[in-house]
């Protein structure tokens, strides 16, 4: 230890105490020269330090022990200024939070004063008809129409003037501001939101309103006039939005903005058709400071200009909805969202209106996503740094909004983006649309290939259909197709449409399956709440199943992937991807395809967060009754979702037939994959008489894994897992980071369970995993050890196996640094099965 110091100054000037207990004193020049010394050089050890203190006259006779004794001081000092800062900070957060939520009481406390109030309404009001009834014939219809007459509110004539718009705007603010900070809506909160000081805020969704509504308040770390500015660009963090125009502004005296804007939205399926809104937008600074942007719908009620209806719309209705935006003590801004919206659900297939009459849809979508956006931007201009391929976050945030918006115009379709509809086969489940306009491509280098000459791969045809998922929760289905690819994707389709987006032809691939190379997942990027991320998947070895040689032999994707937090309530969940080059430049096409789950039933319980989630539940035989614990009863009930698949090629124009029926035939076989996943990731597939079934004599996965834990104890003596009880010591064998396998005891063993990390090793699923035999995973060498040692394991209960290469069910060569092979005894102590643990195994 150097010395216990501390710095104060006296005089001007400073004095340090040395370990030794004596203090130096130090000039004002002197410590003028230290400070500047310190800015240009803060390491320690710094040898230019060193030459600098040989250069300054003035701190030539201090030791280098007192100067060093002085930097540790001041660096002491700078990180106790730091510290007090952040404290300010997380103070000043907690003090707007805690005014946030002293508000939020104050409308709680009024919103159950207006309710009692209500109710002795209505119960005088009922006593004294009752009353009116025994005593005179006077009608009830009079009464309710006299009440009514009173209760309607008178509004003057309206019309499209600048005073009539000032009108309209006047009451769409009064409107918003009760329905904000105000009892005009009856709020409940959003089932499954995380509390405390670091959540995203407080979300309410509507209870007995008209149409669906939601409302979020929190706090963010940007100005005002920063927080409405992005929040009017909805095409920067809407997703679902597809166009807004600003057709007319006019000042108002009072100085605000009033905007006539048209926005149009995309539909989240095939199966529906987008929706459009005519609305007024309000933009005004309150007498407190707080900056309110607020909107309605303009309709014929209202005399107010019209908009004329447009095809493949349907035409929806705002309420007042919008932004207070109030400006926090030390910085940062306090914004109340409110979303209110009328869409329509009788246009919609009557299985769908339940997206259309959800406000936790509503909330997470669109309220939650302006605040997420919001809090991401602030941390950007907080935290600038550059992510993985050296993009910035702005930079990412753009190729995201890529991604989406062009996988909601394949779904959509829209003919003003040059999409026209391809004749069916006969059989309506998939969608054929073909787009040959040249702004397809995005502008980018399609145009002309390496020898100068004009390229004919500009034409993109999209593969669409829609699916109805009944009782898998769309998170851990989403989560199977990302880290499954090879479940259900085509490699040589995807080497052909990596292909395709380069400048010059490639050959058309036939579909097959299998011959799935490697899937290494590189991450890229998340949002702060990690709801949302996108990550490079490289497909490896894609050469060896094209004989073409402009296929490379690895292929990159881009991927968008959300929605698989399995705790989140009645949350959609996306996958999105593209093939991109190596180079990853920011001109190359994107031709976005892939997956969107939504639940049907988001406002039911089916979606509890105390559920079980992984996919060892899928083992679990016999009735609900016999399931360990409660957590799984919410999966007893029917869970609804539907699923949007789309899927874009680029082709050359003289392929358009063929490419067609390639695209229609890849598209199903991707439907009857998901089919085949969903139902062997559904909880209640084993009550159903077409379940798959686990081979005679397999207990359920609590059973398996008590007697896999006991026997490894017993035999090795130490414990596998640390957690004790049967539900727990499932979850720490799923969950185990070494790959555990078991296998029959037949004359040709097959596997009858792994956990995550050997699912992921053999590169399969638990459905696929009987398919595969003991000595199919070993190479040459590990089949002799085994053959030679398997009657050491029957014999003495266990063996130890050194390292070597086993296997995947793909064919591709994993390594592990050594292994350990066990009986697993039942309570009768027979031996059931053999299990095997590889440790620390990897891909070669």
């Amino acid at each position: 230890m150097m010395a216990v110091s501390s710095g104060s100054k006296e005089g001007g000037g400073s004095k340090v105490m040395m370990d030794n207990g004596k203090y130096v004193r130090y000039t004002p020049e002197q410590v003028e020269a230290l400070e500047r010394l310190y800015h240009e050089c803060p390491k320690p050890s710094s040898l230019r330090r060193q030459q600098l203190i040989r250069d300054c006259p003035i701190l030539s006779n201090i030791e280098p022990k007192q100067i060093k004794v002085w930097f540790q001081n001041r660096r002491c000092r700078e990180k106790q200024r730091k510290e007090a800062s952040r404290l300010q900070a997380v103070n000043r957060k907690l003090t707007a939070m805690n005014k946030l939520l002293m508000e939020e009481n104050d409308r709680l406390q009024k919103q159950v004063s207006h309710l009692v109030y209500e109710n002795t309404f209505f119960r005088q009001h009922t006593q004294q008809n009752q009353a009116a009834l025994a005593t005179t014939d006077t009608s009830c219809e009079s009464v309710v129409t006299s009440g009514q007459r009173n209760l309607t509110p008178q509004h003057p004539p309206r019309d499209a003037s600048p005073a009539g718009l000032l009108s309209i705007a006047e009451e769409t603010l009064a409107e918003f501001l009760s329905k904000a900070t105000g009892t005009a809506v009856e709020w409940v909160q959003m089932p499954g939101m995380k509390p405390g000081p670091d959540s995203i805020g407080i979300v309410a969704i509507s209870h007995g309103c008209p149409g669906v509504a939601a409302r979020a308040c929190g706090l963010v770390g940007l100005e005002p006039a920063r927080v409405a500015e992005i929040l009017k660009d909805r095409l920067s963090w809407y997703r679902d939005c597809r166009t807004v125009d600003v057709l007319n502004v006019m000042s108002t005296g009072n100085g605000g903005t009033i905007e006539l804007l048209y926005m149009q939205l995309y539909a989240p399926t095939t199966l529906a058709p987008g929706r459009d809104f005519w609305l007024l937008r309000y933009t005004s600074l309150l007498e407190d400071g707080s900056l309110v942007v607020c909107e309605r719908s303009l309709n014929n009620t209202q005399n107010g200009p019209a908009m004329p209806a447009v095809q493949h719309f349907v035409r929806a209705d705002m309420m007042p909805s919008g932004y207070l935006i109030r400006p926090c003590e030390g910085g940062g801004s306090i914004i109340h969202i409110v979303d209110h919206i009328i869409l329509e659900p009788w246009s919609v297939p009557e299985v769908l209106r339940p997206l259309y009459e959800s406000s936790m849809l509503l909330a997470q979508r669109t309220t939650m996503a302006a605040l997420r956006h919001l809090r991401q931007i602030s941390q950007e201009v907080s935290q600038p740094s550059v992510s993985g391929w050296g993009r910035r976050p702005a930079a990412l945030r753009a190729l995201s909004q890529r991604l989406s918006k062009g996988f909601n115009e394949a779904v959509n379709g829209f003919t003003d983006d040059g999409w026209s509809l391809l004749e069916s086969d006969g059989i309506d489940d998939v969608t054929l649309l073909v787009n040959s306009s040249p702004s397809k491509m995005m502008g980018a280098n399609l145009g002309y290939n390496g020898g100068g000459f004009a390229s004919v791969t500009s034409s993109v045809l999209c593969a669409k259909a829609s699916m109805l998922l009944q009782n898998v929760p769309p998170a851990i289905l989403l989560r199977f197709l990302r880290e499954h690819r090879s479940e259900w994707a085509d490699s040589s389709i995807d080497a052909y449409s990596a292909a395709a987006i380069k400048a010059g032809p490639c050959n058309l691939p036939g579909v097959r399956a299998g011959g799935f190379g490697g899937q290494v997942i590189l991450p890229l990027a998340h949002t702060i709440e990690h709801e949302e991320f996108m990550e490079v998947i490289k497909l490896e070895n894609m050469g060896y199943y094209r004989d073409d040689m402009t296929i490379p032999g690895d292929v990159f994707l881009l991927q968008l992937c959300s929605g698989v937090d399995e705790n989140a309530v009645g949350t959609s969940a996306e996958l999105i991807f593209a093939p991109i080059d190596a180079s990853f430049s920011d001109d190359a096409p994107i031709l976005p395809s892939g997956f969107r789950i939504i639940p049907l039933d988001s406002t039911s319980d089916a979606a509890s967060p105390n559920r079980t989630l992984d996919l060892a539940s899928a083992l679990e035989v016999g009735t609900a009754g016999s399931k360990a614990g409660g957590e799984n009863s919410s999966h007893s009930g029917s869970t609804k979702s539907v699923m949007t698949i789309a899927f874009q090629f680029a082709f050359e124009v003289h392929l358009q037939d063929n490419i067609a029926t390639m695209a229609r035939q890849y598209v199903r076989s991707i439907i009857a994959s998901v089919q085949r996943v969903s139902l062997a990731l559904s909880p209640s597939r084993f009550g159903s008489q077409n379940a798959f079934h686990l081979p005679p004599g397999t207990p359920e996965a609590q059973t398996l894994a008590r007697w896999i834990s006991s026997s490894y104890r017993f035999y090795l003596g130490v414990e596998l897992l640390k957690s004790e009880g049967s539900e727990p010591i499932l979850k720490s064998l799923w969950h185990h980071t070494d790959a555990v396998l078991c296998c029959s005891l037949k004359a040709l063993p097959v596997f009858t369970f792994a956990n995550q990390a050997g699912l992921d090793m053999l590169e399969t699923t638990l459905v696929a995993l009987q398919d595969i035999t003991l000595e199919k995973i070993f190479d040459d060498n590990g089949k002799k050890t085994l053959c030679s040692e398997f009657p050491q394991i029957m014999q003495q209960g266990f063996m130890c196996i050194q390292g070597g290469i086993c296997l995947s069910s793909m064919g591709r060569p994993v390594s592990y640094e050594r292994a350990v092979a066990w009986k697993v005894l039942n309570e009768e102590e027979t031996a059931h099965c053999i299990c095997f643990m590889f440790i620390n195994w990897s891909f070669v």
